[in-house]
């Protein structure tokens, strides 16, 4: 009995401690591998506590290492676009100008009832009141309502991103790839100088590097 006390104190302020290193905040803001890590983690603790006669750095090592995984993972993130969007993924627009995107749907696995669901919870009743909805990375849904009389918003977009055009976001503002190049050139820029761009009110405002 003493030992499954201890332990269950002991664990309590151990994972307290390595999700602050991680910098973990609330369940609705993980990801998908800060979830997968969580749910190790958990099932790691709850089975020392279980099998309380096992040494207790059974259960210290692997979480140890799932905690310098981690904080690798979030520096791979924040180095490499193409990492961050391949284990961490991307948003996904499921209304755009009020329309639904039903193939964006169907990639997502995200039925018309869910997103309905998700709707309901905001205080949005019909889909017509809704200019743009974005499906985020860990599950939430970011929902932008139509201005007073349907007057379009001027959502900003991210056009480059740590060099990289993204042309998703050139499709929702009917522009290509030559056009970013002529503005660049006009302005004696460089694609791969910008760190961040975005496209807003029919400017772009850009950060270099």
């Amino acid at each position: 009995m003493f030992e499954t006390c201890f332990r269950t104190v002991f664990f309590y302020y151990f994972i307290t401690i390595s999700y602050r290193i991680m910098g973990k905040r609330e369940i609705g803001q993980l990801g998908i591998i800060d979830f997968i890590v969580s749910m190790l983690i958990s099932q790691i603790v709850a089975i020392s506590i279980e099998n309380y006669k096992d040494s207790i750095f059974l259960a210290i090592i692997p979480i140890v290492i799932l905690v310098i995984l981690e904080i690798m993972m979030a520096y791979l993130s924040m180095k490499s676009r193409l990492f961050n969007k391949v284990f961490g993924g991307k948003p996904t627009i499921l209304i755009n100008s009020g329309k639904l995107i039903y193939k964006n749907l169907v990639s997502q696995r995200y039925s018309l009832d869910d997103l309905l669901l998700e709707l309901r919870k905001k205080g949005i009743y019909s889909l017509e009141d809704v200019e743009y909805a974005f499906l985020e990375p860990n599950g939430e849904l970011s929902v932008f309502k139509y201005k007073p009389f349907k007057l379009k918003s001027n959502l900003p977009l991210p056009i480059i991103i740590e060099g990289k055009i993204q042309k998703e976001s050139l499709k929702y503002i009917n522009k290509n790839v030559n056009w970013i190049y002529y503005v660049l050139g006009k302005n004696n820029l460089d694609i791969k100088d910008i760190f961040y761009a975005i496209y807003e009110k029919k400017h772009i405002y850009i950060i270099r590097k």
